[in-house]
């Protein structure tokens, strides 16, 4: 059975639009808690959100569904993401749930979930969920409701964690830096996460309204803070999304430095790390995963430094499942979801950072000299609005125009044309060794797309 609600990251639209609407959301609560219900007796759910206006209407269906069914609530309030996958394992809760749109613009807004080990649940588990919500409610009797409550020290504890994945031997002190929280889930956070190891701390996009997270600011619009960087003459520049688990990273000079090269970083220090204290390297370490859309200059970069490289599905989701099926921990997307198993069991904009500038820290070199051998090949990505109804696998024309292109790259280059998980577009990437040449081909592809 194909899953009708669930995308690649949970369940995501438009507020006041089914699916996220009141009384859908109400109705997930109840099926997701009859289905834990069926493996154990008296679950508990976590439930953490951005910073949407919309959240407190989606939390409060949620949380009236769950305690229908029997499950018991703890509410955790405004956390990142990441946060929840952390609380609900060291909560030993039976599931976590997320209520967020990630990098979306405030009008839309989501639902995810975590299993009781922090991870990213199976697509089994969600068939088996919308299977529950085609069925008619089954309302426990009065004493058998489930019970909410608040965590009141959440961020604190999530705030510990954090400083827990940071060498306990090394210090921010002396390093400027600018937090961009994008108005976002970590808004109070994140600022004090590397304050308190330390580093002198400039906050931007830390005052949310319910209304402007992600706007002009965040991971997904670095000019903020590559602006910001440069003004206050800062060392490093830390920009996060709405929920707070993709990364985007400025040095001094306002470079930016997306999720693949952080990646490819991230795999140079853990090699270095294991060959200065003489240890060899296990199987966790013998390759990392990437993406379709993962560069092709990191892919050969990491192949270098003696590591396989394997290409998963786009969605940190498949490159977790990757991770997991072959037993490695290192894994990305360039939209800077990272993954570094042996600190999180999912991706964690905060943690990434910090491992990012423990390398830094510990090495004394820059994130640019740490990435003095790899040129990132260019990359045209074009984001095409579909029109309700059509199929664009079925364009001849788009079919066509995309062989004609893969026959003028002549094997130097890549074309990619996907359905975004997370919204009503088909995403066009082309990567060639020119880069005229790559937008060129990516907006003849938009165009035979569209018409």
């Amino acid at each position: 059975m194909s899953r009708k609600l669930f995308g690649t990251d949970g369940i995501r639209g438009t507020v006041g639009q089914h699916p996220i609407t009141p009384d859908v959301v109400l109705r997930l609560g109840h099926a997701v808690g009859r289905v834990l219900k069926q493996a154990e007796a008296n679950p508990t759910v976590l439930i953490g959100k951005d910073t949407r206006i919309s959240g407190y209407m989606l939390e409060s269906a949620l949380e009236s569904g769950l305690n229908s069914a029997g499950a018991d609530v703890v509410l955790l309030g405004p956390v990142p993401t990441p946060a929840v996958a952390y609380l609900t394992r060291a909560q030993r809760a039976s599931l976590g749930v997320v209520i967020s749109a990630s990098h979306n613009a405030y009008p839309d807004n989501g639902i995810k979930f975590f299993s009781a080990r922090g991870t990213k649940l199976p697509d089994e588990w969600e068939r088996q969920v919308e299977a529950v919500l085609a069925e008619p409610p089954e309302w426990v009797e009065s004493g058998a409701l489930g019970r909410a409550r608040r965590l009141d020290d959440a961020a604190g504890r999530y705030i510990e964690f954090c400083k827990s994945t940071f060498s306990s031997y090394l210090s921010l002190r002396g390093m400027k830096i600018v937090v961009d929280a994008a108005h976002g889930a970590a808004y109070q956070i994140a600022p004090k996460v590397f304050h308190e190891l330390g580093a002198e701390v400039i906050a931007i996009g830390c005052a949310p309204d319910g209304l402007n997270i992600n706007l002009g600011v965040g991971a997904t619009h670095p000019e903020a803070l590559m602006r910001a960087v440069v003004e206050h003459r800062a060392d490093y520049g830390i920009a996060l999304d709405g929920d707070a688990d993709r990364l985007q990273m400025v040095d001094a000079s306002g470079r930016l430095f997306n999720g693949d090269e952080l990646l490819y970083l991230l795999a140079a220090d853990r090699l270095a790390h294991r060959q200065t204290r003489g240890q060899t390297r296990g199987p966790e370490l013998a390759g990392v995963v990437g993406t379709l859309m993962t560069n092709l200059a990191v892919e050969q970069g990491i192949r270098r430094l003696g590591y396989d490289f394997v290409r998963a599905k786009v969605g940190d989701r498949y490159v977790l499942e990757e991770l997991h099926g072959r037993g490695w921990i290192l894994g990305g997307e360039g939209s800077g979801h990272l993954l570094t198993l042996d600190r999180h069991s999912t991706g964690d904009g905060l943690v990434s950072a910090l491992q990012v500038l423990r390398a830094c820290a510990a090495s004394g070199r820059t994130v640019a000299e740490q990435l003095a051998d790899v040129t990132l090949c260019p990359q045209t990505l074009v984001n095409v609005r579909l029109q309700p109804g059509q199929d664009w696998r079925q364009n001849q024309r788009l079919a066509d125009e995309t062989r004609a292109v893969e026959a003028d790259l002549a094997g130097t280059g890549r074309v990619l044309i996907r359905a975004s998980g997370t919204e009503p577009v088909v995403r066009v990437m082309v990567e060639a060794q020119d880069g005229a040449q790559a937008q060129a081909c990516a907006e003849r592809l938009a165009a035979a797309l569209q018409g």
